[in-house]
């Protein structure tokens, strides 16, 4: 299997910082994995390390494979504006993201098993393809029979809110309103490295 599966802290650890979210693990142990840590003498990044380190991390971050995270550079590229902040709002309007922002699951990997078991629907229509383009103005939904999911349940009671998504804690339904602003996603990326990279 290609998808990454394995122990989530050791890659957070590896980039400094929570990539997947709160975790009790990471804030016990924050320092770079292997048996010295932090003592083990490392070698000074160059540029080009330092640029492939800021696209691994987005990578995990949102879940994509290399061909797909490629694709999705190469979609931002052809759209007007700014590349780099045309990836990430690309990456924020996937259909696994939106589920979790929404605060339908805890996580990124957990929203995506969500959509691909089909517990979503799009529109009224159930979808089960996690990179599926979520528009303004489009609705995403649990479906009828997965409201009771415990996972689910758990989740929207500690949702976060977002200014640009709308969302029926009653109903498990919530709205995209618009596409955000670079300033108002919270996440720790400096796009512009991607693009030094992918423009060599």
């Amino acid at each position: 299997m290609a998808r990454y599966t394995g122990p989530r802290t050791r890659i957070a650890r590896k980039f400094g910082e929570p990539i997947f979210g709160a975790d009790k693990h990471f804030e016990k142990r924050n320092t770079p994995p292997g048996q010295h840590g932090l003592a083990a003498k490392r070698k000074k990044m160059r540029e080009y390390g330092i640029q492939l380190k800021e696209k691994q991390k987005v990578k995990y971050m949102y879940g994509l494979l290399e061909r797909q995270f490629r694709n999705t550079y190469g979609k931002a590229a052809r759209m007007k504006g700014q590349t780099g902040v045309n990836l990430v709002l690309l990456l924020e309007s996937r259909l696994d993201n939106i589920v979790y922002r929404l605060g339908i699951a805890p996580t990124r990997a957990a929203a995506r098993q969500l959509v691909l078991h089909r517990h979503i629907a799009l529109n009224g229509s159930v979808c089960n393809i996690p990179s599926a383009q979520v528009k303004p103005g489009e609705t995403v939904a649990v479906r009828e029979r997965s409201k009771s999911l415990e996972v689910i349940q758990n989740s929207v009671a500690s949702a976060t809110k977002y200014p640009w998504l709308e969302f029926d804690a009653k109903a498990l339904s919530g709205k995209y309103l618009n596409i955000p602003a670079r300033t108002d996603i919270p996440e720790n990326i400096n796009e512009q490295l991607i693009v030094d990279l992918y423009s060599k």
